[in-house]
């Protein structure tokens, strides 16, 4: 049973990756757990489309849709549950453009054993024309993870950064707790649960003014949009450090049945550095994400 957990949670990470959440706050279906519910072992690919709503996208520390909801749609195909190449487009409402950005990423994931995994991958990401300005500039993120079960937790170490000359360095270390549910509906349902806690470390910018401090993470998103606005002829004194960003808190919820995942899943973001600037969004609240998956084959 070790076994299957880990090959769960494995999947887990690598779908964070490819559906943009990758050091954010939502996890997406057990996908492998599905794959074995379903009694399909024999098929070595596989195809998934999912759609997700969510009440505020935040990424690496970042509050990108402003508390104001969002929407994914994603495709996922995958080659023997460790193979993984995606393609997503979303939708943030508080920017009138209907696709806001999109991303394409691929990922690998191996169990060592039954105790430890390792993954990793690349996501690229294109903003549309008219927010670069707004959101962020095309970026490539790469992602390396270990995890590690310890029966009564599960701990994943996962390091990345941005690939780039202005890139940052992230760590994220996550614990979890799988259950589930007896099966139902003549064997073909469950619900299953993961509980987790995560700290999420990176590079803070702290800018100093007369006006005051005003703290926020740095690139790939725009600094206008995390040091606020000064005065002209203001000194500035900029400082970048490594520090905790953020701890995230979530409860995701799955009901599993056949080829459909439905995910609800409650979370808290509660950021480890304040910041004087009404002109920078911190990443802090109540989320919510909800997501569904079918699989095609």
């Amino acid at each position: 049973m070790a076994g299957d957990s880990i090959s769960s949670r494995s999947c887990l990470s690598v779908l964070l990756l490819l559906t943009f959440y990758v050091s954010a706050v939502s996890q997406e279906p057990e996908i492998s757990q599905q794959n074995e519910k379903s009694g399909d072992n024999e098929s070595i690919h596989s195809f998934y489309g999912g759609v997700t709503y969510g009440n505020n996208m935040i990424y690496l520390g970042t509050n990108l849709s402003e508390d104001k909801p969002f929407y994914s749609g994603t495709l996922i195909y995958g080659y023997k549950n460790k193979v993984f190449l995606s393609a997503s487009a979303s939708h943030l409402t508080a920017f009138d453009p209907l696709v806001s950005f999109s991303s394409v990423a691929g990922t690998f994931t191996h169990n060592l054993n039954s105790w430890f995994d390792v993954s990793g991958g690349v996501s690229g990401f294109l903003v549309n024309k008219n927010l670069t300005d707004t959101l962020f500039s095309n970026f490539v993120y790469g992602n390396i993870s270990l995890g590690l079960d310890w029966r009564i937790l599960y701990t994943n170490i996962s390091a990345g950064g941005v690939l780039s000359e202005s890139g940052s360095f992230y760590l994220n270390i996550k614990n979890s707790r799988y259950f589930e549910t007896p099966s139902f509906m003549k064997g073909k349902a469950y619900f299953s649960f993961e509980p987790y806690v995560n700290l999420m470390f990176g590079k803070l910018t702290k800018t100093t003014t007369s006006e005051g401090t005003f703290i926020g993470v740095s690139a790939p998103f725009k600094p206008s949009r995390q040091s606020g606005q000064h005065s002209s002829g203001t000194s500035v004194i900029t400082t970048t450090y490594f520090s905790v960003i953020e701890a995230d808190f979530g409860l995701p919820v799955t009901f599993n049945a056949g080829n459909f995942s439905l995910e609800v899943e409650p979370g808290y973001v509660l950021p480890a550095y304040n910041t004087s600037s009404s002109d920078v969004q911190s990443p802090e609240g109540f989320t919510l994400l909800v997501t569904l998956f079918y699989r095609i084959f």
